[in-house]
C-alpha cells in the first residue's frame, strides 16, 4: 500500500512539473510546451487508478500534435500575408530568442524588432518592413496564446484527475 501510494505522488509530482515546464514553453520556444504538458496527462496513467480514458489520451495526443505543427505554420503565415519574407520569420524567430533575456517585455517586443530588422536586411522599403514585422508578431501572438490555452486545459486536467 505504502509503496503504491509513493508511486502515485510521484506519477502526480513528475505530472505537475511537465505542465509547468509545459506553461514556459508556450512562451519559450526552446521548449516543446504542449508536447511536455501531454507528457503530464500521461505520466497519470500510471497512477492507480489510471485518471484518464485511452480516447481521451488519444484526443489529446491529436489535439498537442496539431497545436505544435500550427505553431510552426501561423507565424510563417502571419509574415506571409502581410507581406513578408523568411528573412522576416528568421529574424522574428532570432528577436524572440533574444527577447528572452530581456525578460516578458523582451518576449513581446523581441519577435517584432527581429522581424523588422530581418526584412530591412532583405532591403524591404521600411513600410513593407513594418507591416511584415507586424504579421510576425501577430502570428507569434496566436501562437503563444494556441499553446498557452491548450496548456492550461491540460493542467487543469491534471488538478481535476487528483480528485
Amino acid at each position: 500500500m505504502g509503496f503504491e501510494l509513493s508511486l502515485d505522488i510521484l506519477w502526480m509530482a513528475l505530472g505537475v512539473m511537465c505542465v509547468a515546464v509545459g506553461l514556459l514553453g508556450s512562451f519559450l520556444p526552446v521548449l516543446p510546451g504542449p508536447p511536455l504538458a501531454f507528457v503530464g496527462l500521461w505520466l497519470q496513467q500510471l497512477r492507480d487508478p489510471a485518471p484518464f480514458s485511452t480516447t481521451f489520451l488519444w484526443v489529446w495526443l491529436g489535439v498537442t500534435v496539431v497545436v505544435t505543427v500550427l505553431d510552426y505554420i501561423v507565424p510563417a503565415y502571419g509574415t506571409k500575408k502581410f507581406g513578408g519574407t523568411k528573412y522576416g520569420v528568421w529574424g522574428s524567430t532570432l528577436g524572440l530568442l533574444v527577447g528572452i533575456f530581456a525578460g516578458p517585455l523582451g518576449i513581446i517586443i523581441g519577435p517584432f524588432i527581429g522581424a523588422l530588422v530581418g526584412e530591412l536586411m532583405a532591403n524591404q522599403s521600411s513600410g513593407k518592413a513594418f507591416r511584415a514585422a507586424l504579421g510576425s508578431f501577430i502570428g507569434f501572438l496566436v501562437g503563444t496564446v494556441m499553446k498557452l490555452i491548450v496548456c492550461a486545459v491540460m493542467g487543469w486536467y491534471l488538478v481535476a484527475s487528483f480528485f
